[in-house]
């Protein structure tokens, strides 16, 4: 299948797969985003060839491909493991037969980004580029970077674009769905079926019910661990940093901070778009 035509140097078809969806976006050379779209894994019908398959049902999520102009390359953070791959691969050459395809990993320096990692190349894709994007957008500052997804990760960044390091801390809704898979008497809770956050008769985060006592108690965990990590990040700089945050579960979490923020949902798209550009 082919999309449109496009006038100009072909843009770059940017994937971002995580392991709750997968997020795309095409831009043209100099940055501009042309088209962007989304699938979710648990929507994934069965792959062709396996039973209930179909290639029709296998490419919905990608039907909006079929409308772009070609890209002249693919570029691609995958965290979400081979299954995926598969999938993305089988739906590029659906398309676009031979497109060419870099899947990043994380580099030792790239993009105005130094990467202090013991061993740079095991620094996750998505954090990497969520970081070459973070510091494009938010130049020379000193940042705190929070992304809320399936994982909650954090990644602290200098004004010269040196990662020192960062944490990692099961998200929200793995931190909910770890409490009713693991104990005998609560409910199984996942960012579609958690109630809204705030209580109504004590407090604003002491819930009367179980549910949201669970909603709540996660986010207030997340919520502590940034602030524990923002203010202890100050406190060694001697300096105010920016904390960006972004992912699924940022609007839950972020309702329970209290500290300064800013959010930037495209991070990740925004650094793969940079590295394609800087190639």
């Amino acid at each position: 299948m082919s999309g449109a035509q496009h006038a100009g140097p072909s843009p770059f078809l940017l994937i971002d797969a995580g392991n709750s969806r997968i997020k795309w976006a095409l831009v043209a050379a100099d940055g501009a985003r042309l088209h962007s779209g989304a699938a979710n894994h648990a929507d994934a019908p069965p792959a062709p060839g396996t039973p209930g398959g179909s290639d029709i049902r296998y490419f919905a999520d990608f039907a909006d491909w079929a409308t772009l102009p070609a890209p002249g390359s693919a570029w691609i953070s995958n965290v979400a493991g081979a299954a995926v791959t598969q999938r993305l691969n089988a739906a590029l050459d659906a398309h676009w037969p031979g497109l060419a395809r870099t899947v990043i990993r994380a580099q030792q320096q790239q993009c105005g980004v130094t990467n202090r990692y013991t061993t740079p190349d095991a620094l996750g894709s998505d954090r990497w580029a969520g970081m070459i994007g973070a510091r494009a957008a938010f130049a020379g500052e000193p940042l705190l970077i929070a992304t809320f997804g399936t994982a909650t990760t954090l990644e602290a960044l200098r004004a010269d674009g040196t990662f020192v390091g960062g944490l990692i801390a099961p998200g929200w809704t793995l931190m909910m769905r770890s409490l009713g898979e693991h104990t005998a008497q609560l409910p199984v809770l996942d960012a579609h079926t958690a109630p809204g956050l705030r209580g109504t008769a004590s407090g604003p985060w002491f819930a009367t019910d179980t549910q949201r006592s669970i909603a709540a108690g996660c986010a207030l965990a997340q919520a502590g661990l940034i602030e524990r990590a923002w203010a202890d990040l100050q406190d060694e700089w001697k300096m105010p940093v920016r904390l960006v945050v972004s992912g699924g579960a940022a609007a839950e979490v972020t309702a329970a901070l209290k500290v300064p923020h800013t959010r930037h949902d495209a991070l990740v798209l925004a650094g793969l778009a940079l590295i394609a550009a800087q190639s």
